[in-house]
């Protein structure tokens, strides 16, 4: 770095990056075919490493995005070095190498990038200024007024005041520009001394500060002529729930610069570098309930999760659990850092929940290495699982109680999603409901989103098929159906339709050997024979299909719960309760508490049978159906006779079946049928609905930008989009 000299003509060096200079100028003068800095990293990021964990090393960058980042704050080049090389003809390529790492290529720096030749790498980098703030001059006498912008910015060339950014409106109601925070006073007084007699006046209203405030700026040349950036970029922050003060951009398209509050700088950064394929997206998770649902829902978690980093850019970090609603215990990661990759896995929670003192020995690896139980229960969930740097949270509520319920508000608010299949909380109180409908849009956009598709049958698409009709302009006149798996199976053992061996002996023969037979209990039981009513209870049980309490489903609770949430869709839950519902409904017999549904008394056989026989004397089968009609605000539950042919009563044990009337589907309803119990399979709707969550947030890797002048369209996912305003009803 000695090619200078001070004005006693003594040697000096440049200091920072000097040696970097002059290798520069030594390899123009010689023509070098290359330039190679040996520096402590392994090439130039995409991001700051310490900021975003998951930054990689680019391969190739042209000297503009490298002048763009190093300006940024990437330290490992100097803009000057760059210079001779640039100069040169022709030009010079400098590789960025690593002296503790010769294996590693590093970055080539030259004319062209991966930016320029790849339609998915559009953008380079990611970095940012710190310690920056914004002013803003503000007033209705600077519109129109030539000489306004000569003047603010002429009297802080005046008083050397830097100017990192500028944005004004096409209004020219405010001009708005960012400085280094230590010079932001400065900067307003000799504004408000330069304009004093407009601020008297009333011209100019204010002159503004905002600090402390970050410049994040997306660099790459692939930006050029490519469609959609701006809005990726901007989006990815919103999604992140970050607030943008100011935004610029030059004609080159080389660069989008924004400016945020530097609380939300680590956070913005993570969002656009994942947005934009640098990096996976990484969602912080926790789960409400050890249930069978919660179980499956972690081990699938577990299973899935590099198929959803390699599919959907998405890196889903279980960081807390809460096994029992009711119990004091939470399980968190035991090393929970901001570049931490760890996951609480099944194993990890028996470890430290069953067998704390390590006396049982497990399959799983360093599950005590992952995970630590403290006291603490659901009133520090949100401690636990909030991380500010994070760009998504959720939570998982896989329990039936009433307490996880009444946090779900509060969970919104404080912008954690919530992904439920506890339909408690939407069947509960009146106040409690509206507290939740309250907490969606509280904050607007800063809100979490409240997920309920698993509340109505598991995992069939009721919820989203149900908003799909109302958003796409449909009318809807009425609902019904088979809601609750138990009453499916149990109503059909006791009354089965005729022949309908047949059908399953139909798809054993067609089905090149996918159908493995209809659900039972044993070999030797047969869906298609009739039993008794406490036989069937008895073999919904050993199913699992059952909640902790049978008489949930057998009262009907279960089912009112259930069309409270489908009334909530539709804007009757106002004048309606789940005591109510269940109040009005028909039960198949008189279900006294505290019975042992495992050894259900006589009598009740007795009175289920006299149905059952009075209505195959008709030629029908029964059943309980469960229905809205919107046009008579009418919501019950009854045991109904049903022709041997319908559809109610041939859907197969365990399985639900929903009917949509509307305007366009009046004359045949909209149905779905299928299963919708177990827990494997509410577990994957579960994640499903984390998905669908997570494509508006963090763009799906599928999703290709558009460049001007390409002669192809590229093939990309159609994201759900919902209407605003009320649904309509006849």
């Amino acid at each position: 770095g000695y090619v200078a000299i001070n004005t006693d003509g003594v040697a000096v060096t440049l200091k920072r990056d000097g040696s970097d200079y002059s290798a520069a100028i030594v390899g123009k003068i010689l023509r070098a075919n290359s330039i190679s800095i040996w520096t402590d990293v392994d090439g130039v990021l995409s991001a700051d490493p310490r900021r975003v964990p998951l930054a990689n090393v680019l391969p190739e960058v042209s000297y503009d995005e490298a002048m763009e980042l190093a300006y940024f704050g990437a330290k490992v080049i100097h803009p000057k070095t760059m210079q001779p090389a640039m100069s040169c003809d022709p030009q010079i390529p400098i590789y960025i190498r690593n002296t503790f790492n010769m294996r590693s290529p590093g970055t080539r720096i030259f004319t062209n990038a991966t930016t320029t030749k790849q339609h998915d790498k559009v953008v380079c980098g990611f970095s940012s200024v710190e310690g920056m703030a914004l002013v803003n001059v503000e007033g209705t006498g600077m519109v129109g007024i030539r000489g306004v912008d000569q003047r603010i910015f002429g009297v802080l060339q005046k008083y050397d005041v830097n100017v990192a950014l500028i944005s004004q409106a096409i209004s020219e109601h405010s001009v708005t520009f960012a400085t280094f925070e230590d010079q932001a006073e400065l900067a307003k007084s000799v504004i408000e001394e330069e304009f004093r007699r407009e601020l008297k006046l009333g011209h100019i209203s204010s002159v503004d500060i905002r600090a402390p405030v970050s410049i994040i700026a997306a660099v790459g040349d692939g930006m050029v002529d490519t469609t959609g950036v701006a809005g990726r970029f901007f989006s990815s922050l919103g999604g992140a729930k970050i607030n943008i003060l100011a935004i610029a951009q030059g004609s080159s398209e080389r660069n989008i610069s924004t400016v945020v509050w530097s609380r939300d700088s680590t956070r913005a950064l993570r969002a656009v570098h994942a947005a934009f394929n640098l990096s996976n997206m990484t969602a912080r998770i926790g789960i409400i309930g050890m249930s069978e649902v919660g179980t499956s829902l972690l081990r699938l978690l577990e299973s899935e999760r590099d198929a959803l980093k390699s599919n959907f850019d998405l890196d889903v970090q279980v960081c807390m659990v809460c096994p029992k609603s009711d119990n004091g215990e939470i399980v968190s990661l035991r090393k929970d850092t901001e570049s931490g990759t760890q996951s609480i896995t099944a194993g990890a929670v028996t470890r430290v929940i069953e067998d704390p003192d390590g006396t049982t020995k497990t399959t799983f690896a360093d599950e005590d290495e992952v995970a630590v139980a403290s006291k603490g229960g659901l009133g520090l969930c949100f401690d636990t699982l909030f991380r500010k740097d994070c760009t998504f949270h959720a939570i998982f509520d896989c329990t039936n109680d009433e307490a996880s319920g009444l946090y779900h508000a509060g969970w919104l608010r404080a912008g954690i999603d919530v992904i439920t299949a506890n339909n408690r909380a939407l069947s509960g109180p009146k106040d409690q409901r509206e507290d939740i409908k309250e907490a969606e849009k509280s904050n607007e956009k800063q809100s979490g989103v409240y997920s309920t598709e698993t509340v109505v049958a598991g995992g069939l698409p009721i919820i989203s098929t149900l908003r799909s009709l109302l958003h796409s302009g449909d009318k809807i006149r009425r609902i019904d159906g088979i809601f609750t798996v138990v009453k499916s199976y149990v109503m059909f053992r006791i009354s089965p339709p005729p022949n309908v061996s047949t059908c399953s002996q139909f798809d054993v023969t067609n089905s090149n050997g996918v159908f493995e037979g209809d659900m039972k209990t044993s070999s030797s039981t047969c869906v298609g024979e009739a039993c008794s009513f406490s036989q069937a209870v008895r073999e919904a049980i050993q199913l699992g299909l059952t909640e902790d309490d049978p008489s949930l489903d057998l009262k009907q609770e279960y089912a009112a719960r259930v069309l409270m949430a489908l009334a909530r869709e539709l804007g009757m839950d106002k004048d309606n309760e789940t005591e109510q519902i269940q109040m009005n409904s028909d039960v198949l017999a008189d279900f006294d508490d505290g019975l042992d549904f495992l050894n259900l008394p006589p009598d009740i056989d007795e009175q289920v049978q006299k149905r059952v026989d009075a209505a195959k004397d008709k030629g029908c089968v029964l059943r309980s159906i469960a229905s809205i009609d919107v046009k008579s605000k009418s919501i019950q539950i009854r045991i109904l006779e049903v022709p041997n042919h319908h559809t109610f009563a041939v859907s197969p044990p365990g399985c639900s079946c929903v009917r949509f009337f509307t305007r366009r589907h009046e004359r045949y309803p909209l149905i779905i049928q299928g299963p919708s119990a177990g827990a494997d399979s509410t577990a994957s709707a579960l994640l499903a609905e984390l998905l669908q969550r997570t494509r508006g947030i963090s763009t799906p890797r599928s999703l290709a930008l558009i460049r001007r002048g390409s002669s192809g369209a590229f093939l990309h996912n159609k994201h759900s989009s919902s209407v605003n305003g009320s649904p309509s009803f006849e």
